[in-house]
């Protein structure tokens, strides 16, 4: 079937997840899934998973932003400044932060899409100034704490709406709302079923449907219970929850996604069609620089702190997500659930292999093998794919 052939690197990556995930409960001996495990493996990794899903629409267009980490720092420290220097109140200190982001990652768009400068060369600039900015911003030094509403925004917990938290109890919000998540799925697939049978696309078989639904609500209610039996589902899964629907939605529904996908795909046919190929491509770094300002306050939010050295090769963890994810080096190939499951899949194996004790120098390692299996896999189905389709 060519709905499976199609996304079988994307099925890959979820079977490669869940084996490590069930391989390191194993060498573990029990302590992987254990529920304060999982909530620490969402929030730990949050900010990563921000910073993949703006990657992955700016490698669809078939380009890199090699300047996030250091714009995720910068973001982190002008936060510090407006909220614990300046006492800016949250409503402002947060808009402005993220109008600092929208504003560098149009800097980085305008010399891309509008002068022609490589992409690379651009980024790699970004990268040296905004760390240089983080640096004379913070002065070498570290601005904690934050106020507690602040905090709470990536290291809180949503309450239980019945307010027992005492041992043993259950945070029944969380079961709650995952079995609300589970409603939704199942209404959606059935609806895209029926409108894609209507306009006669090709759709999965019953059996195969009902399987997919299966596993899906059954990992949604697993990590429902995972967070009703800790403290609760993490605040900062919510805002991720709300930033995959919404560019989710963006890429598969409207235009701007398709112009997107057609710019990364064939450039030269995107212009000739109408598609504003220099606009799209600038928006797609605005973006970039948005998101990468709301994951440095999530970053500073969790460590409670604004640092200089925040940073730490955030951006190549980003791009390796995206490209473990599904995204293909030549751009207009990609999905955003595809970059969760890839930043999922190092957030997984930094884990469990933390869990270990195998250093930090190790885990680099792992990861650097991890994303040449999964691009040299990527290549070899879509070969084979190509053969099977010319025969």
């Amino acid at each position: 079937m060519s709905i499976i052939r199609n996304n079988i690197r994307q099925f890959g990556m979820i079977i490669a997840l869940v084996a490590v995930a069930i391989l390191f409960q194993i060498l573990t001996n029990g302590i992987f899934f254990r529920p304060a495990n999982i909530a620490n493996l969402i929030t730990q990794n949050g900010y990563i998973l921000i910073l993949a899903i703006g990657m992955m629409l700016v490698i669809i267009t078939g380009r890199i932003d090699l300047s996030v980490g250091s714009l995720l720092a910068f973001a982190s420290a002008l936060s510090g400044v407006l909220i614990i220097n300046m006492g800016w109140p949250l409503w402002v200190a947060i808009p402005a932060v993220l109008a600092m982001g929208g504003l560098s990652g149009a800097w980085n768009g305008y010399w891309i899409a509008y002068k022609n400068i490589p992409f690379f060369v651009v980024t790699l600039a970004g990268m040296l100034v905004f760390r240089g900015l983080t640096m004379l911003t913070l002065e070498d030094g570290t601005l904690t704490p934050f106020p507690d509403l602040f905090h709470t925004m990536s290291a809180g917990f949503i309450p239980n709406i019945l307010g027992n938290t005492g041992p043993g109890s259950y945070n029944i919000t969380a079961i709650l709302i995952c079995l609300a998540v589970s409603l939704i799925l199942i209404y959606m697939e059935f609806r895209n079923r029926k409108v894609s049978i209507e306009y006669g696309a090709e759709i999965l078989p019953m059996p195969f449907l009902i399987a997919k639904l299966v596993l899906l609500v059954g990992a949604i209610n697993l990590f429902g219970y995972w967070f009703a039996a800790a403290r609760g589902m993490p605040n900062i899964l919510l805002l991720l929850a709300a930033l995959i629907v919404i560019y989710s939605f963006i890429t598969n529904k409207t235009v701007m996604g398709r112009h997107i996908y057609a710019t990364g795909g064939n450039p030269k046919a995107a212009e000739l069609s109408g598609i504003k190929v220099k606009r799209v491509v600038f928006w797609v770094y605005v973006n970039m620089g948005v998101l990468a300002a709301l994951a440095g306050m999530v970053f500073a939010a969790r460590l409670n702190a604004a640092t200089p050295r925040a940073e730490a090769g955030f951006e190549l963890q980003a791009i390796a997500a995206a490209f473990i994810g599904g995204a293909s080096p030549m751009g207009g190939i990609g999905k955003i659930t595809g970059a969760i499951i890839g930043a999922m899949l190092m957030g997984v194996l930094n884990n469990g292999l933390g869990h270990l004790g195998i250093g930090a120098d190790i885990q680099l390692a792992v990861t650097g093998l991890v994303l040449l299996i999964a691009v040299t896999f990527d290549v070899y189905t879509k070969t084979k794919v190509s053969k099977t389709e010319k025969t």
